[in-house]
């Protein structure tokens, strides 16, 4: 080929190869789902005692709408739970913290474990459950530790149920009652905290006294005492120290149905102790931002209504509604005692080692 004709050839692919390309239709573009957390899954860890549960689906909603798995860490009863997180502060085992009620809460808040968060859904709860005027601890839920008797018991036996605490110390209720040691018991330390609020410091263990005197049966838990020794599962004690929220629970368990509950309360004033329990997200959390839209869900009504037939407690936000058998035998004590939590702080320990002194040697 000659010299020209070759430099024509070169000259031709360079201009086809410069030459703009077809235009094509560009596929369009597909929109990804924006995904909170920027589309990674996160763990958020919860401590809490081990009566915690809450509905699989009610749980599942939470996850789906923040991209999280929740893991849920039981760590005994409240007092050893709360004991752990002390423990850990600074490098907490969990990013927050359920469970803690106002029998430990002065503690809990002298200890500094909780951070401070004052959630939007505080405005739906009502004042009396907002103990800590910081936020660090914010109210859940609640129940009356109140003593439960047999229906079946008193009628067979042709003898009045006790109305009020003082009744226990009569010759008819002798052998009759049994309670949970305040040392080891969450609700026998509430009924503890009754007696002081009801009797004064001056008076609860004369009171614990009588009691003793009419053979006051004490066992270490609730267990025991409401499923060993109570006559409703066998036992000999048709008066037992449970929670107001026991007679609808015998109704929803009953292996027949029910008309009513086979138990009775004793909710004169004075004669209970109201639990509050407490959320807090935990100092030192590396997921703050997932650990205050779980308090925010716990406030709310989809987790605030999910409580009742779980724990067997009472949602504190006002827009929560009760409903079905837990409604309809739900009963609540007008005039609980009440000790403060800063008193129950300063004098647990000196109270329950008096009771010791007074119930046990």
């Amino acid at each position: 080929m000659k010299r020209g004709t070759i430099l024509l050839v070169i000259l031709v692919l360079l201009l086809a190869a410069c030459a703009p390309a077809a235009e094509t239709e560009s596929p369009p573009v597909q929109e990804t789902p924006q995904v909170e957390n920027g589309g990674e899954r996160r763990t958020l860890t919860v401590m809490t005692h081990d009566s915690f549960a809450a509905s699989e689906e009610v749980l599942q909603a939470f996850e789906e709408e923040h991209n999280v798995d929740v893991q849920i860490l039981t760590a005994g009863d409240a007092g050893s739970a709360l004991n752990r997180a002390i423990l850990s502060r600074g490098n907490p085992l969990a990013d927050v913290f359920y469970g803690v009620d106002n029998s430990f809460l002065s503690r809990a808040l002298d200890e500094g474990i909780f951070e401070p968060y004052e959630s939007p859904l505080l405005a739906d709860i009502p004042d009396e459950f907002e103990l800590d005027p910081t936020h660090h601890a914010l109210p859940v839920d609640f129940g009356d530790v109140c003593f439960n008797y047999d229906k079946a018991y008193f009628e067979e036996a042709g003898l009045e149920p006790p109305q009020h605490i003082e009744d226990l110390v009569r010759e008819e209720y002798r052998s009759l009652t049994v309670v949970e040691n305040p040392a080891t018991s969450s609700p026998g330390l509430s009924f503890l905290l009754a007696t002081i609020g009801h009797f004064g410091e001056d008076g609860y263990l004369e009171y614990w006294q009588g009691l003793v005197e009419n053979d006051l049966l004490v066992v270490n838990d609730w267990e025991t005492a409401y499923y060993g020794e109570f006559t409703r599962a066998g036992g000999s004690r048709p008066v037992v120290l449970s929670y107001a929220t026991s007679p609808p629970a015998e109704v929803i368990f009953a292996e027949q149905p029910m008309d009513e509950p086979p138990t009775g309360v004793i909710t004169a004033d004075g004669s209970c102790f109201r639990q509050v329990e407490f959320v807090g997200i935990l100092e030192g959390t590396q997921n703050r931002d997932l650990a205050e839209r779980w308090v925010d869900f716990m406030l709310s009504p989809t987790f605030q209504e999910d409580i009742p037939l779980q724990m067997f407690v009472i949602p504190v936000n006002e827009n929560a509604e009760l409903s079905g058998v837990f409604a309809e035998f739900l009963i609540t004590a007008e005039n609980p005692a009440e000790v403060s939590p800063e008193e129950i702080s300063a004098n647990r320990e000196a109270w329950i080692q008096a009771w010791t002194d007074t119930v046990l040697r």
